[in-house]
């Protein structure tokens, strides 16, 4: 095989696309030039001047053996381009259901990679997630008894990530806790040594962002890490100092966003709907969706486009978003179905608008971002500014004069909606 000709210093594979798109946000800040893309993109030839690359995948919620396929596919891919060191990208709440695929996708690539060990880091302190004795914490509270507890497709039942990696995995996790991270690299990897197991995990404390750069001290070395995007600036910085390179300047795409702009929300996290609110005190219109009406054919796609056209001289917010009381009602008429309905809509809502001269679009929510991004068949992306933290501004590389923003349910400011458009302007 010909040897390639990039130097990509970090791979990474992430298990949806607003996880994708937030660890690039944190890569970019560490200075490395990260190009974004939606899958696997086989004919596009990665510039040789790209530092870091992230694969966005939809395997947090696909079956096991599909979720491993894919991500090993990517893993492949990404070693072919020349890449040196591999990050699996999870949630920050980690994916907790007793099958989920967090467990058997690091097993594989641990194995794949012929690593010994790699880390379990989801933690992202700056959004309020950190590892104490071992536990997930999110704003304070355990895992376990957050809001995220009744996450409609991954219940949290733990916050002892051991426990949840342990049901998923064929191997066991080791808890480091601070003192630990204050031991010399040497130490570490002796201790690393004494365990006599071919392959396990280690779950380091990580409560502040002093933390975070020392894992990246001790643990950067290793070839293969797993996390969220809070250790990646840590990490990046180490990667760049590995390889040399003391600083990066990272120019901005000079090919303005001349267009109106629009938001789009389908999350029903607390974050998303006090942002709507927000947006709505304003002043700004906006046009619930009804899932009912949807189903039923009273509310209509080009309904909610003409609405819309309607406001030439303002922005525009369109939400799905609900209580989770009466997401309950909703999902009488069937959880997939009406997820499928209401993404397809937004998606075919989203891709009318940018035929019609909207080039700034935001959005709310995971799978409603996924959507989005495979209507408007946009598949790689220049990374810029961060909106807030996790949430950058994304270019087609297909078409700079457009503008995304896609952030995940629970991320940004309450403010957020207004601060993304104002940025794109």
């Amino acid at each position: 095989m010909e040897k390639p000709k990039n130097r990509i210093l970090l791979g990474c594979v992430a298990d949806d696309f607003t996880g994708a798109s937030d660890a690039a946000s944190f890569l970019r800040n560490a200075g490395l030039r990260t190009l974004l893309m939606n899958e696997i993109q086989k004919d596009f030839p990665v510039p040789e001047q790209t530092d870091a690359v992230v694969i966005a995948l939809k395997s947090r919620t696909e079956a096991t053996d599909v979720a491993v396929h894919s991500t090993l596919e990517a893993i492949k891919w990404l070693e072919n381009q020349g890449t040196e060191k591999f990050y699996f990208k999870y949630c920050s709440t980690f994916d907790s259901t007793k099958k989920g695929n967090i467990g058997p996708v690091a097993d594989a690539i641990m194995e794949y990679l012929g690593e010994t060990c790699t880390i379990l880091c989801p933690a992202l302190p700056v959004n309020g997630r950190i590892v104490r004795s071992g536990k997930l914490f999110v704003n304070g509270v355990p895992l376990d008894q957050s809001p995220m507890k009744n996450h409609p497709l991954t219940p949290m039942w733990d916050s002892r990530i051991k426990a949840l990696i342990e049901t998923q995995s064929k191997y066991h996790a080791y808890e480091w806790d601070t003192t630990d991270l204050n031991t010399s690299a040497e130490l570490l990897r002796k201790k690393c040594l004494e365990i006599p197991e071919d392959h396990f995990y280690i779950v380091p404390d990580y409560t502040c962002e002093q933390d975070g750069q020392k894992i990246a001290d001790l643990f950067g070395h290793l070839r293969f890490l797993t996390g969220g995007s809070g250790i990646l600036t840590h990490l990046g910085i180490r990667i760049l100092q590995d390889a040399g390179i003391r600083t990066r300047t990272i120019p901005e795409n000079s090919e303005a966003a001349d267009s109106k702009g629009v938001v789009i929300a389908g999350s029903c996290s607390i974050a998303t709907l006090a942002q709507i609110q927000d947006f709505q005190e304003k002043g700004h219109p906006s046009f619930r969706i009804d899932p009912f009406a949807l189903y039923n054919g009273t509310q209509t796609k080009q309904e909610i486009i003409d609405f819309v056209l309607s406001h030439p001289d303002d922005e525009v917010l369109i939400y799905s978003s609900d209580t989770s009381e009466k997401i309950k009602e909703v999902q009488k008429l069937g959880t997939e179905i009406v997820a499928a309905m209401i993404e397809r809509t937004l998606g075919s809502v989203a891709n009318a608008l940018l035929h019609k001269g909207y080039g700034r679009i935001v959005v709310a929510g995971g799978e409603t971002s996924g959507a989005v991004t495979k209507v408007l068949g946009y598949d790689v992306f220049e990374i810029g500014d961060s909106v807030a933290p996790g949430v950058p501004i994304m270019i087609p590389v297909q078409n700079k004069h457009i503008r995304l923003v896609l952030k995940s349910g629970n991320f940004g400011q309450v403010d957020f909606f207004t601060r993304a458009l104002e940025m794109t302007r």
